[in-house]
């Protein structure tokens, strides 16, 4: 005779499967009372020691705001050694709206967050962190302003009203200038918020819904502006807290996947075409940039001096560029601005741009090498592909004017150039 299994606990979700698509809606049977308003999602890894004290919080500040049965604390835990979803199932047996998905097979902030939203019911999705390192007083107010008419509101630590505790120089350069790269790459992603590293924010259902995400590391943020329909944007300062309890999960891995993350999002943004003729053009570029070099500088031939021959075959290798993609890669939008007084202002602005690409080349080489201690040739490789993307991107937008009427970005979601 078989033994019966257990019965599986009702706060107990099963793990939402395939593609990380958010649904317009979720029909659920068990939903009693009023319909949910708000679901938010905590993403957790070996945080049983947080999330009572979480829990507890957010219940405080949302249960006079929404009702008790007006919002949903749905923990997505990866399978934690410390059996952090055993300590959420026994927290919904005090607090109903708990409800509980344990993962098992797949990690990452990013895809416990669009898991979660998945299996949500409210029509207002937000995410927050288990480390108490997110104020939970804050979301009632971001709350507030997707009530009042926001797609999306922000947790920001650089508004009136936000910060960091005790971080250190060395911390916030890094954030910092992780924030300026992004906005090197993804001007039109990272431009429209203050601080597009917060983890901490509140969305519209529908400004996400039926978008095909492709999530990587924890930057979650970048990937809902990215590929959703974010129309009208609010931001609410907050303090960003030390961790009193646990290991903080941040590693120099974290900044690759932020990396990559970013050149993924600007590559579905860019005219694939236009961009293979310009590294075509740039490789055309690299032979006359030997070449010259060579026939000024070498002893065996005219022996002039290396820094002279250097800056000669520099600019002739950008001349040669700028005349290679007049005529091919941007030639149809050349024929736009005819006449010589044009040209000879698209090659001034074309010298600009790849001047600060090769300053951008040096600084962004440093920071893998020396900071990331990422292996060299690996780390200019990087440099290099950064620096092509800035120069045809910026060049695209600002030496031949593209404003994507030509050719539809090859594009997988709704980013679109700028």
């Amino acid at each position: 005779m078989t033994a019966a299994l257990p019965p599986t606990p009702p706060a107990l979700l099963p793990t939402p499967a395939g593609p990380f698509v958010v649904p317009a809606a979720v029909s659920d049977l068990r939903q009693d009372g009023p319909p949910v308003q708000l679901s938010l999602i905590i993403p957790t890894y070996n945080e049983s020691k947080n999330v009572g004290e979480l829990v507890a919080r957010l219940s405080e500040v949302l249960d006079p705001q929404l009702g008790a049965g007006g919002y949903e604390l749905i923990i997505v835990d990866d399978d934690s050694a410390d059996r952090t979803w055993e300590v959420g199932l026994a927290l919904a047996e005090r607090h109903p709206q708990v409800r509980v998905i344990r993962r098992v097979g797949e990690r990452g902030l990013s895809t416990a967050v669009i898991r979660g939203w998945q299996a949500a019911r409210g029509d207002i999705l937000a995410v927050i962190d288990a480390d108490l390192q997110h104020p939970p007083e804050v979301i009632a107010e971001l709350v507030r302003r997707v009530q009042g008419g926001a797609d999306l509101a922000v947790g920001s630590r650089n508004v009136e009203g936000g910060g960091v505790s005790n971080w250190s120089m060395f911390r916030r350069a890094m954030s910092r200038g992780a924030q300026l790269l992004g906005l090197m790459i993804l001007p039109g992603v990272l431009g429209r918020v203050s601080d597009p590293m917060s983890g901490y924010f509140a969305l519209r259902r529908r400004a996400i819904a039926g978008a095909t995400l492709s999530p990587l590391g924890y930057k979650i943020l970048i990937e809902v502006i990215g590929r959703g329909r974010i129309g009208t944007v609010a931001e609410v300062g907050y303090v960003f807290r030390e961790r009193l309890v646990g290991e903080s999960k941040v590693t120099s891995r974290l900044y690759v996947e932020y990396l990559r993350h970013l050149l993924r999002l600007r590559l579905a943004g860019l005219p694939l075409a236009r961009l293979v003729r310009f590294a075509l053009v740039g490789a055309t570029g690299v032979i006359v940039d030997m070449g010259l070099l060579y026939l000024l500088s070498d002893p065996r031939s005219l022996g002039w001096g290396l820094s002279r021959s250097k800056l000669i075959a520099s600019e002739a290798a950008i001349v040669n560029n700028f005349l290679w993609n007049d005529l091919w890669t941007f030639g149809d939008l050349a024929t736009r601005q005819r006449g010589s007084r044009h040209r000879l202002r698209r090659l001034l602005k074309f010298n600009v741009i790849c001047g600060l690409g090769v300053a951008m080349n040096l600084g962004l080489l440093n920071l893998m090498f020396n900071v990331l201690h990422m292996n060299r040739y690996l780390a200019n490789l990087v440099a290099i592909g950064i620096v092509t993307l800035w120069n045809f991107w910026v060049n695209l937008k600002l030496s031949w004017r593209y404003t994507g009427a030509p050719e539809p970005p090859a594009a997988v979601g709704s980013i679109e150039p700028g």
